[in-house]
């Protein structure tokens, strides 16, 4: 990636810029400025984040940020109500009161004397979530978004749940946020009012999961903030962004079918990060192409990116199975419309003797998987920057139902979501079925292209889920995440199913045995045909950004991850041992923070209640003598009947402890 240095317009920093809301907190600010806006006013670029604009995220701020600014744009970063160096609390995610908070900071912004009026929103995850729904209140300054690695879909497509089956990264994302909001304001942005904001962030911030898990069907909890619900609620214009390594890419798809508002989707073969720096690469000019977005929408400057496809996707040439990738080679294609009438299903079929186009006899053929299948599933949201991806699929073969074609005569190249559609029975009322979508290589190995979960007792209805009854035959609809893939000549493409799918999936309460009807169960596939235009797009930029953050590292980061089955006990375990290491903030006065935490999980092979999670974060920070720290962890297990919850809170100042909490919640297990 290339720095640049000199822009079309000089920048100056504003930082700390606090802005008051309606009832008094003040929202802490960032700002990158073109020196001469007072006199030439620019569009407005607003990034609002829990995720700490002074340390959490500055490396990737200070790449972006100043670049939009050098090219004549105010670039805001807020921190949200109860995070980095705002007041007040944070009492949940995506609440009405951070909405409220962002119309605020864009009636702020707009009334600034170097303000033309005209905003965007930009953010990853978090910060693309916010810019949809901010964007559904329909600010008047709010012009477009670019929302990247985001959802519509709070409740079948988040951290949460996933085809009704609860996400282990529900508990490990509560982790996650327990810990930030136990981290203090820096006294040197704030003044003496620190440790008041520290101590309120401690003793009212809450214990998040507890509330997510009293809401294990689709409700009004799930529904607020999830603008599937109505997008003809959205007017400014939408650049949606993914990457088939992350958790987020279907939301790109549905967002360019139910858009009323100007709509483009691009996605990369990316993990969670910015595309200008993601792995697996290639990686793009995306702070130009964001440019070119910009422009159009808030500067009224024609830059031909409306007259290009709708759709840009990155379709994946087959590779060996590994937990990471620099780079995924392929190609990318552009459709003008989605769904594209071009993409056709081609239908396989799941006989007793493989997947083939024309159905087979009808068999009955039973899986019962043990616990550990999905132990090479990688993370549900991965990151990229460490081997977090899918690993060897044939690890998983011998607990799974496995339905091969025979060798390809020719290319299969798809782009859409696969969705198996299954005739099934169940021996238990509750039940969850995995697909998982591989391409075998030559040599046997399996790399996974796509999965889906299915929680069966929401078959029908995430809102309203009702029993099996066991023994009673369904047909059920299984789909997949969307993908772009070229099966090649002489691989087979490959489902498998599966009762488990751990550590991604919470195992339901009893092990069931499914009954699949081969040769009443079909695969289709969106089959894309080959199309001479894709060789006529428009090339990406190579990747710019601005110059990096100035940090020193006192101690090196690490990643451990690992999977152990204890053949005495019959205990899986995984765990994965993550430090951050120790950074010095140079430009925030020696202002160092260090970070570290733990997960581990565990199952017995033939049990689902012996499932336990229990992660633990330690969050330090420091300036000269002055220091403090917190520890956090989060234990999760499970009966047939409830989930069993405890968190444990201590935080520390030189030393001494100042709060210490525990949670412990025994909350109704509902059809999950």
């Amino acid at each position: 990636m290339r720095t640049v240095t000199d822009f079309p317009r000089d920048v100056e920093l504003l930082d700390p810029v606090f802005i008051e809301m309606s009832d008094g907190v003040r929202l802490a600010a960032k700002i990158w400025l073109p020196k001469d806006a007072a006199d030439n006013p620019v569009p407005a670029i607003l990034e609002y984040l829990p995720y700490r604009r002074t340390d959490g995220t500055s490396a990737r701020d200070e790449l972006t940020h100043p670049y939009f600014a050098g090219h004549g744009y105010a670039c805001i970063r807020v921190d949200m109500r109860g995070s980095g160096d705002s007041e007040g609390v944070m009492l949940g995610e995506y609440l009405k009161q951070e909405q409220d908070d962002a119309i605020e900071v864009l009636d702020w912004i707009a009334a600034q004397p170097w303000s033309t009026g005209k905003a965007g929103m930009i953010g990853i995850s978090w910060g693309g979530f916010n810019g949809l729904q901010v964007a559904a209140r329909k600010p008047a300054s709010l012009k477009a978004i670019v929302t990247i690695c985001s959802t519509d879909d709070r409740y079948a497509d988040d951290i949460h749940y996933m085809g009704g089956c609860l996400l282990m990264e529900n508990p490990g994302w509560n982790s996650f946020m327990f810990s930030l909001n136990t981290t203090p304001p820096d006294p040197a942005m704030v003044g003496n009012k620190w440790k008041e904001v520290w101590l309120d962030r401690l003793k009212g911030s809450g214990f998040w999961i507890a509330e997510w898990l009293k809401h294990q069907r689709r409700d009004d909890f799930w529904k607020h903030g999830s603008v599937c619900e109505d997008f003809s609620e959205i007017e400014a214009a939408v650049y949606a962004v993914g990457g088939w390594a992350d958790g987020y890419s279907n939301a790109v798809f549905r967002l360019l079918a139910g858009l009323d508002a100007p709509a483009k989707g691009l996605v990369g073969p990316w993990a969670h990060k910015y595309p200008h720096f993601a792995k697996p690469g290639p990686q793009i000019g995306f702070l130009q192409e964001c440019l070119r977005w910009w422009d159009q929408w808030l500067k009224d400057i024609d830059t031909g990116i409306m007259d290009e496809p709708q759709l840009r996707a990155w379709v994946e040439d087959p590779v060996p199975p590994a937990p990471y990738y620099e780079e995924r080679p392929g190609k990318w294609v552009g459709e003008d419309s989605w769904p594209s009438p071009r993409i056709t299903d081609r239908v396989m079929h799941l006989n007793a003797d493989g997947l083939g186009d024309e159905a087979g006899p009808s068999k009955a053929l039973t899986i019962n998987s043990p616990m550990s299948v999905g132990t090479m599933a990688g993370h549900w949201c991965a990151f990229g920057l460490e081997p977090d991806l899918p690993g060897d699929q044939r690890i998983e073969a011998g607990g799974s139902l496995v339905f091969d074609t025979d060798v390809l005569p020719e290319d299969v190249e798809i782009l859409g979501a696969p969705v198996v559609t299954l005739t099934l029975s169940s021996d238990k009322p509750v039940a969850m079925v995995a697909g998982v979508l591989s391409d075998i290589l030559p040599d046997g190995a399996a790399t996974r292209v796509s999965f889906g979960l299915l929680n069966l007792t929401h078959r029908d209805s995430h809102e309203h889920p009702e029993p099996l009854e066991p023994g009673k035959s369904y047909t059920v609809r299984l789909q997949l995440n969307d993908c772009g893939h070229r099966f090649a000549v002489g691989n087979r493409i490959r489902i498998a199913l599966s009762t488990v799918y751990w550590p991604i999936a919470w195992p339901s309460p009893e092990k069931a045995t499914l009954t699949i009807a081969a040769g009443d169960s079909t695969l289709a596939l969106p089959v894309r045909p080959a199309r001479a235009e894709d060789a006529d797009l428009r090339p990406f930029e190579e990747p710019q950004s601005a110059t990096p953050v100035n940090t020193t590292m006192l101690e090196p980061s690490s990643y451990e991850s690992s999977v152990s089955h204890d053949v005495v006990t019959g205990v899986v375990t995984h765990r994965v041992i993550a430090d951050e290491g120790k950074t010095v903030f140079n430009e925030h006065e020696g202002w160092t923070v260090a970070s570290h935490h733990e997960e581990v999980y565990r199952v017995h092979s033939d049990d689902p209640n012996s499932t336990e999670l229990d992660i633990t974060w330690h969050e330090n920070f420091s300036r000269g003598a002055w220091a403090v720290s917190s520890r956090t962890r989060t234990i999760m297990r499970s009966t047939p009947t409830h989930f069993l919850l405890r968190g444990e809170l201590e935080a520390r100042m030189d030393n001494e402890e100042v709060h210490r909490e525990i949670w412990e919640e025994e909350i109704p297990r509902d059809l999950v």
